[in-house]
């Protein structure tokens, strides 16, 4: 496709302008060849025609696509030129707040003028070990890609930051040097990366000053090399200078300040070690007071220099050293206030007594006289004479100034070297990264050597850029074979050659200076003269004879030559320095005492590392030499450029540009002009050029095919990439040229990638109008279908209306007839019923006396069937107990005959003597044994005589209870008898009751008489009442509602207050907790860093004799109730290893145990502050809880007040209705009224109305009240719960050990004994309570059926209710007689059963007293008596969970159990946590035989040999996990069995038997808990590791959802990745790492509440770094990746769903992700919609919701950027949130761990030990 068709009708083009640099346009007409100009429409509306160059026809830039616009990589634009480049940085820069940009491989930084939170320790980890591209651009992201690049190339790397004043250099090397400190660390205990970073205070106070373009300008070039070891750790660093600004020293122009240290010494005058420097105010002195802005705002210069002084001590550089400097400074200060005078036209003096000399001579200790005589007078030589000669005043003035200069240059060059000593050291150099920071290319109104000198550095550094720039092009071509043809690339090697080749502007200036007479215009001349018309680059000026005019790669730069000679020779007077030669300070003198060396050209001497002094005048003190042989500052300066290039060149080096983006120090805004002045000087258009000129855009076959499937038909696409790609290039773009075909990626020529993309927008387009159709045809058809449903509806309910009518004829016809049914139905029914009754009451009397007669027989059968089972029972226990008898009298007999055969073999064996002494062996212990049997079987015999006597006194009562039962059921029999009697007595009162009830309706009728009169006046008392009452029920129900609503409020008050005030306690507890577990880690890392350095010491000092080493943590539980010795053993082990090795830095040791002791104090403090903070919460409660009872009494006591007048009110209207009666009484009694009228039963029914309404209004009462109380009885109980427990008891300690474990014993008896009464009272008790219970039920149901009978009975005749009741007594005695058998039959059984125990026992008891009669028999009379066989079982031994084991076998059982177990096995094939239970059980038999020192020593060896193998296995989840689950079970195990009630609660008897009797164990409780966080945190770092590399792969670059995001072009950066591809992890990945990690828990038995600690720990890991990547990376900005992270993020949610785990808090550390993935998809236009982002991103902070909004980037041209005024209403709307203002989540944040007490239900005694252990020396107890 030709370049003009791209220049159609709505593109869009850049054209140049004066002020903006370039102006976008769009076309308004179609472009055809031939045109001469192009109509143009600016973006403010207005139509232009742009005339084309009739010569060249070049036409304008095309504008990319706005989908590329803002990209990290500025290679990555489709359309590669200035413009574009220039607006995507302003972009970036203006709109999106972002200052790094890539362009290739350079990196390019804008000064924000602004401090970013983007440079902390949290943005360090986040890129350290990141790809270049993977993350945004930064300056971390280059350093992390040199130092990645030096780790695996082995190879030296520079990084070189340039750029002019002001534009950020030095921040940007300072970020570099923290970032190589931070990520490195270091390889010694000298803490080398501090002293690095220290280097940097110190260099800017005597190197930095403040310019009109920069407040902290670097005056000179500095080259830092930092060296790395073997391990890539920073071992030291080297600093060389260049070129100090020493002009600066004496003079500054107007709103500049000379350096910065000569402002922090004035600053800081007042101080008192300062006074004798005789310092002031900076105003006071020449050389500071110049500028006329001796302040800088935002800086003080007194906090300044203790920074410095601070970054001096660490260096090395002490008190002494320091004050000397200053005073060195000082001098200057005072010599530049002296004050020459003319004495005549050729000569000068100095008053006599100056002040400021007489301070000077002071200071640097020479005298007044010698000092005055040199700075007014020169001494001359010739070859045979000396002349002194005088000054006039102004070359004296320049003398003096040149002192101060030539001064300060070696102070400079005094404090390079000795930071440089002190960054040395004596490990070997593996390799470094050299940060150059040195100034860019420069041009002012008036240019001198300075700035010849600096421009010349930037043109090699051009040339090294371009070549490099060019050698990396020619690779990636090569790489991949695409042809190579040489691209035309602008070469400053001329412009070189004219400075620095033979007869270049330096030679011709060197030799100007060796001439006698040598002069600026001479040398000018010469200039003109040999290169005016032979080089191109030189021009002279129009107007002048002393300048010249060289055209450097940036631009065209005049030179003026005033001042080039003196400035070159840089001359000071010899005699001078010969004064201060001869001072008395020692450190002036060591500064000058090196005059030959530090004169030489490169400021070194050869071998001494290569470092370079610049600013550096020739030796005047040699007496050999002459001028002629003296190197220059040129020369100087070239060579040093010369060896800084070939370091250069021997590294890979990477660049920064730094920008300066306006004049005025403006945060934030950006001037075309300045910027495309610097683009072009620094180079980043040039490496744009070289690009464009070949194949600037690059894809992947994957990426191409994935980008630009939309545009392939399905017949195209192929198994292989390639060759789908091939074909479809070929049908898309004609022109082959435009694109070549490598062996990974897709070359393309500059603007094919548009090109591309317009195709796949129009396609899109086409797509998006085609479903619009389809959808706007849906909606249509829709609509239509709606309308036609309402007429539809209509009709129908129209029609309905009608029909309804029709049926509602219908139905009164239907009603009338069935009306009429059921009329006569009732008549024929009330017939029936008369005729049914009297049938059923004829067969009723019939059938009940069949069921009498039938009842009767059947119970005489059932008593004979009762009489006939006893007898029978009776008999065939007769026969059993005969049968028996004989059985065992023949039994008996029998085994008497056997044991009189027997008995005559024994006696025959017996007479041998082998078989005596074989019975005799052993029988001392025999009879010991049977002793102690006997005493026990009698001691069992005692208790079963017990248990006999309470089991018989307990029938005993039993049977009396029963018979007592059995009476009083017979007396009910004969009360049930009586009430029979009185049915007749009742049925005559009920005779009587119906003549009353006649009389009463005689009365009734009268009194309906006399009412009729009364009607009016009822009604209207009536109505009164209604009023009154419905008045009464309306305040009732307000007062019910305001009672409900202050009851609601007050309650939700006192919640919201108790919630927020627990909470508040909770987060300062879970602070707290995690201070302490912090100083666990930084206690753990000091143990270790105190380990590696005695193994250091041991290595180095093996063969000495009487060295011992001491383990750091052997001694840490060597108390038994305290830490102290842990750190007086830690003392004593380092003053035993300082005796041992010489070389070990003592004052390191004594920081590490001051340091330790500090921790330990510490933490004591926190554990006080932490009890403190539980007695203020518990505090806290109390007062809630008084408060909210104190509210609470009164609203009750307001509840009552309304209660009580409610009470009044319906007293009142009960009082009113009842007079109301007896008036109407009192009337009916005087006959007046009409009874039986209507009026009167109206009155009647109103009367009741109002009395049912007052009844219904007092039982609401009623629950109002009941509630109240309730209530009460609520806030009372609430009250008695929240109580603490009062202990009151103190138990006296007891001297004697045998009286505290009698007193022990005894009182575990006791307690078991009262414990056993306790339970079997309360099992009495409840069996009562149960009995009683079931008792007073029956009576209820028995009431209930007696009630009902009763009213049966009423509604009977007197003859049927007689019977009806004597029916019911039958019933129910035989009932009671049925029951009470069965309970006589249960009698009986019990008795049977026990009966059956008695005579077992009684058996065994003969057999007991059998076996003591023998046991007290003599040996003697063993042999003469008969012995009778007795079948002695053999018990299983009782074991105490308690293994023994010897001391001397201490080591092989921490050898075996914990250094040399291998986890897998014991997880899978034992129960978990077998080796904490091992260990337990044999502490347990330590404190059983109360043996401190073992319990001690084992104690200390499990710890130590937990951290050992913990530190040599620490990066193995599967081993950390196991003894993370065996100390947290060891440690539940010391709390379960320590003998504490709060810990015995779910213990069985067993197991409380098997507590600890000896010792506390508190203290080493708390030490086992911190060993177990501190295995924790090892374990959550060792899940950290392993999940590292996958979450960001799996989480946010993997599709996991197919063909959702689409891929947009790619830069450089994404080529160059510093590391291959691995294999791509996926989200599978993640969550088979979690199941495993999962599993192996659960598999090593780790408590449930620590796996949810931990899985929630994962899930914050995951979400941290997740979103910190986000936060981080503009291409993962977009709507479709927010589908991607929300997808993944529901499949973490459904994996914790699978496991059980949602409760553990796990899904609440996702929100932050979740709702950033949320903003990445809602609608972001309106102000509607920042409402709604700022209530949904409750998880986010303020700036990390802009960051999202700013790096939201569209993926297809169909989205749409966030607007800038979108982004500051959010920041509007989000301000008054108080929050910190940290970009990126904390990844290494670990939450703090508890640890929940989790007892164990294995009994100790039940535990096996299997023999793979090897611990076959272990003896169960």
């Amino acid at each position: 496709m030709a370049a003009s068709e791209l220049y159609t009708k709505c593109a869009r083009v850049w054209i140049p302008d004066a002020e903006e640099v370039w102006k976008s346009a769009e076309l308004t007409k179609d472009y055809k060849n031939g045109d001469a100009s192009l109509h143009l429409m600016l973006e403010d509306g207005k139509n232009i025609e742009h005339k084309l160059d009739p010569k060249t026809k070049n036409l304008p830039y095309l504008r990319n696509p706005d989908i590329l616009v803002g990209e990290n990589d500025l290679t990555a634009l489709s359309y590669l030129h200035e413009p574009a480049v220039l607006h995507n940085l302003k972009v970036r820069f203006v709109d999106s707040k972002l200052i790094y940009t890539y362009c290739g491989i350079v990196l390019v930084a804008i000064n924000p003028y602004e401090t970013l939170p983007i440079y902390g320790t949290d943005i360090i980890n986040a890129y350290s070990g990141q790809n270049m591209g993977d993350m945004d651009p930064h300056i971390f992201a280059v350093a992390e890609e040199a130092y990645k690049q030096m780790a695996r190339d082995e190879r030296n790397q520079s990084i070189i930051v340039s750029g002019e004043s002001g534009a950020g250099k030095t921040v940007s090397a300072k970020y570099a040097m923290r970032y190589f400190a931070t990520v490195s660390g270091s390889a010694s205990e000298a803490n080398v990366e501090e002293k690095v970073l220290a280097s940097n205070p110190i260099m800017e106070a005597i190197g930095n000053a403040k310019t009109t373009r920069n407040d902290n300008s670097s005056r000179f070039g500095k080259y830092i090399e930092i060296g790395f070891d073997t391990r890539f750790r920073i071992i030291g660093a080297n600093m060389r200078t260049y070129l100090l600004e020493k002009s600066r020293v004496v003079f500054q122009a107007d709103e500049e300040r000379n350096y910065h240290i000569f402002y922090q010494l004035c600053a800081s005058s007042h101080l008192p070690e300062f006074k004798t420097l005789k310092l002031s105010s900076a105003n006071d002195f020449l050389y500071t007071r110049q500028g006329r802005s001796p302040v800088i705002d935002g800086v003080d210069d007194t906090k300044e220099l203790s920074t410095t002084r601070n970054a001096f001590t660490l260096l090395g550089i002490n008190e002494s050293y320091q004050m000397g400097l200053f005073q060195v400074l000082a001098a200057i200060l005072h010599l530049g206030n002296v004050d020459i005078k003319d004495r005549d036209s050729d000569s000068s003096v100095i008053a006599p007594n100056n002040r400021h000399l007489t301070a000077f001579c002071e200071l640097v200790g020479v005298t007044y006289q010698d000092m005055s005589q040199w700075l007014c007078h020169r001494k001359l030589k010739t070859a045979t004479e000396t002349y002194i000669k005088p000054l006039p005043r102004l070359q004296a003035t320049n003398a003096r100034d040149a002192l101060s200069k030539h001064i300060y240059a070696k102070l400079f060059n005094w404090i390079v070297e000795h930071v440089n000593k002190a960054l040395i050291t004596s490990v070997t150099q593996h390799s470094f990264i050299g940060v150059l920071d040195i100034y860019g290319f420069e041009t002012f109104e008036i240019n001198s050597f300075e700035q010849f000198c600096i421009n010349y550095a930037n043109e090699k550094l051009q040339q090294q850029f371009n070549m490099h720039v060019f050698k990396l092009e020619q690779e990636e071509y090569m790489k991949e074979q695409i042809p190579w043809t040489l691209i035309d690339f602008y070469d400053n090697q001329p412009c070189i050659n004219l400075i620095e080749a033979k007869m270049g502007i330096l030679d011709l200036l060197d030799e100007e200076c060796k001439m006698p007479k040598g002069s600026d215009e001479s040398w000018a001349q010469k200039l003109y003269n040999t290169h005016l018309k032979t080089c191109s680059l030189f021009e002279k000026p129009r107007m002048s004879n002393r300048a010249f005019i060289i055209q450097h790669f940036a631009d065209k730069v005049e030179y003026q030559c005033d001042g080039f000679l003196e400035k070159n020779k840089d001359t000071v007077n010899e005699e001078q320095i010969n004064v201060l030669k001869a001072s008395k300070f020692d450190l002036l003198v060591e500064l000058f005492q090196d005059e030959e060396k530090a004169t030489s050209p490169t400021g070194q001497v050869p071998g001494t590392g290569g470092r370079t002094r610049l600013s550096v005048k020739p030796d005047k003190s040699r007496q050999k030499s002459s001028k002629e042989h003296k190197k220059t500052v040129g020369c100087q300066f070239r060579n040093s450029l010369q060896m800084l290039m070939e370091t250069l060149n021997a590294t890979t080096p990477h660049y920064v540009r730094c920008i300066k983006p306006n004049d005025f120090k403006m945060a934030f805004s950006f001037d075309p002009k300045r910027a495309v002045q610097q683009l072009r000087a620094c180079g980043v258009l040039e490496t744009i050029r070289i690009s464009a000129a070949g194949f600037p855009s690059r894809w992947t076959y994957q990426e191409f095919f994935s980008r630009y499937r939309v545009l392939m038909k399905q017949k195209d696409v192929l198994p292989d990439k390639k060759l789908t790609c091939k074909n479809v290039m070929e049908k898309l773009v004609q022109d082959q040229d435009k694109y070549q075909f490598g062996k990974t990626k897709i070359f393309f020529r500059a603007g094919q990638v548009a090109y591309l993309e317009k195709l796949r927008a129009d396609k899109l387009r086409a797509a998006c109008i085609r479903i619009q159709k389809t959808i706007r045809c849906w909606l249509a058809r829709k609509k239509y279908l709606r309308k036609r449903s309402a007429a539809i509806t209509i009709q129908r309910f129209t029609r309905g209306y009608q029909a309804r009518c029709l049926a509602k004829f219908m139905r009164r016809t239907q009603a009338a007839t069935i009306i009429q049914k059921y009329q006569r139905m009732c008549v024929a029914k009330k017939r029936y019923r008369q005729k049914q009754a009297a049938a059923l009451v004829m067969q009723t009397i019939l059938r009940a006396y069949m069921a009498r007669q039938k009842y009767q027989a059947l119970l005489r059968e059932h008593k004979v069937v009762i009489i006939q089972k006893h007898v029978r029972g009776w008999l065939a226990r007769c026969w059993y107990k005969r049968c028996l008898v004989s059985i065992v009298y023949l039994q008996c007999c029998i085994r008497r005959m056997r044991a009189r055969r027997e008995l005559k073999k024994l006696k025959i064996e017996a007479r041998s003597v082998e078989h005596f002494k074989k019975l005799n062996k052993g029988m001392e212990n025999k009879i010991m044994q049977l002793q102690r049997r006997i005493d026990e079987q009698s001691k069992d015999n005692r208790s079963v005589n017990e248990k006999l006597v309470s089991l018989e006194t307990s029938y005993t009562a039993e049977t009396e209870r029963m018979r007592g039962e059995l009476s009083r059921l017979r007396g009910v029999e004969e009360e049930a008898k009586n009430k029979s009697n009185q049915v007749s007595s009742l049925l005559e009162e009920l005779e009587r009751l119906k003549k009353e009830l006649s009389a009463t309706q005689k009365e009734k009728k009268t009194i309906e008489d006399w009412a009729q009169t009364y009607r009016d006046e009822m009604e209207k008392m009536v109505s009164e009442l209604k009023d009154q009452n419905g008045s009464l029920k309306k305040e009732k129900d307000d007062l019910n509602r305001l009672i409900q609503e202050q009851s609601q409020q007050m309650t939700e008050k006192m919640a919201r207050a108790i919630a927020q005030e627990t909470q508040q306690l909770e987060t300062d507890l879970n602070e707290e907790r995690s201070r302490y577990q912090n100083l666990l880690t930084e206690h753990l890392r000091l143990e270790e860093k105190y380990d590696d350095l005695k193994e250091e010491m041991v290595s180095t000092n093996v063969s000495k004799p009487g060295h011992r080493r001491t383990d750091s943590t052997h001694s840490s539980n060597e108390s038994e109730y305290t830490y102290n010795s842990e750190y007086a053993e830690l003392e004593e082990g380092s003053r035993a290893a300082e005796d041992v090795t010489r070389g070990m830095d003592t004052s390191l040791t004594l920081k590490l145990q001051k340091r330790l002791t500090e921790l330990e104090q510490e933490k004591q403090s926190l554990r006080n502050e932490l009890e403190n903070k539980e007695e203020q919460f518990q505090r806290a409660r109390a007062r809630d809880d008084a408060e909210f009872k104190k509210a609470r009494g009164a609203e009750l006591e307001y509840e009552s007040l309304k209660r009580q007048e409610l009470e009044s009110e319906n007293k009142k209207l009960k009082h009113n209705l009842v007079e109301m009666r007896q008036s109407l009484l009192g009337d009916a009694a005087t006959g007046a009224g009409a009874p039986g009228s209507p009026a009167y039963k109206v009155l009647l029914e109103q009367l009741n109305s109002a009395c049912e309404e007052l009844d219904v209004r007092k039982e609401e009462v009623l629950i109002l009240r009941s509630q109240l109380v309730s209530q009460k009885e609520a806030m009372h109980h609430k009250e008695t719960m929240t109580e603490p427990s009062v202990y009151a008891e103190d138990v006296s300690k007891l001297k004697d050990a045998d009286e505290l474990k009698q007193a022990c014993i005894g009182l575990k008896d006791t307690n078991r004994l009262l414990e056993h009464q306790l339970q079997t009272e309360r099992r009495t008790y409840n069996n009562e309570v149960e009995a009683l219970r079931g008792e007073l039920q029956n009576a209820k149901e028995e009431n209930n059926r007696q009630q009902q009978l009763l009213a049966q009975n009423l509604q009977l005749p007197p003859e049927a209710r007689i019977e009806a009741s004597l029916q019911h007594e039958i019933t129910r005695l035989t009932n009671e007689n049925l029951d009470l058998m069965e309970q006589l039959e249960k009698q009986d059984r019990t008795i049977r059963k026990l009966k059956k125990q008695l005579k077992v026992y009684s058996k065994r008891i003969g057999e007991m007293g059998a076996g003591q009669a023998e046991g007290q028999t003599s040996p003697g009379q063993m042999v003469d008596e008969p012995i009778h066989p007795v079948n002695i079982p053999r018990r299983e031994k009782d074991f105490q969970g308690m293994l023994e084991y010897k001391k001397e076998d201490e080591l092989k059982l921490v050898k075996n159990l914990i250094l040399e177990l291998k986890p897998r096995g014991v997880a899978v094939n034992l129960i978990p946590g077998l080796p904490a239970y091992i260990l337990f059980m044999c502490l347990r038999h330590a404190d059983y035989v109360n043996d401190d020192q073992k319990v001690r020593t084992l104690l200390t060896s499990t710890i130590n040999s937990i951290k050992k193998i913990l530190k040599k296995r620490g990066d193995d989840f599967e081993t950390v996990s196991f003894w993370l689950a065996n100390t947290c079970r060891f440690l539940h195990c010391l709390k379960q069995y320590s003998g504490d009630e709060a810990f015995m609660k779910h213990n069985t008897q067993r197991q409380n038997e098997h507590c600890l009797s000896n010792f506390d164990l508190a203290e080493y409780r708390q030490v086992i808990s911190d060993l177990a966080i501190q295995i924790y945190q090892q374990l959550i770092k060792c899940m950290e590791n392993i999940l590292q590399p996958m979450i960001v792969s799996g989480m946010l670059e993997h599709e996991t959802i197919q063909g959702v995001s689409g891929v947009k072009p790619t830069g450089l950066r994404k080529r160059t990745s510093s590391i291959a591809d691995e294999g791509t992890y996926t989200l599978d990945s993640i969550l088979r790492q979690l199941s495993a990690f999962h599993s192996t828990m659960c598999q090593h038995g780790t408590d449930p509440e620590l796996i949810k600690q931990v899985v929630k720990q994962q899930f914050y890991i995951i979400g941290a770094v997740t979103l910190n990547n986000l936060l981080l990376r503009k291409d993962m900005c977009s709507w479709s990746k927010g589908m991607q992270i929300r997808y993944n993020v529901s499949q973490l949610e459904e994996w914790l769903r699978d496991k059980g785990l949602m409760t553990c808090g796990a899904k609440e550390t996702l929100e932050p992700l979740i709702q950033a993935a949320q903003l990445l998809q809602v609608k972001k236009k309106t102000d509607e919609d920042a409402e709604a982002i700022c209530s949904m991103c409750l998880a986010l902070t303020t700036a990390q919701i802009v960051k999202v909004l700013n790096l939201y980037t569209p993926v297809n041209e169909f989205e749409e950027r966030v607007s800038v005024a979108f982004i500051r209403t959010i920041q509007t709307r989000l301000r008054d949130r108080c929050e910190s203002p940290q970009l990126l989540m904390d990844t290494k944040m670990i939450y703090p761990v508890t640890f929940p007490f989790s007892p164990s239900s294995l009994a100790l005694e039940t535990i096996q030990i299997p023999g793979s252990l090897n611990l076959g020396f272990l003896t169960r107890v």
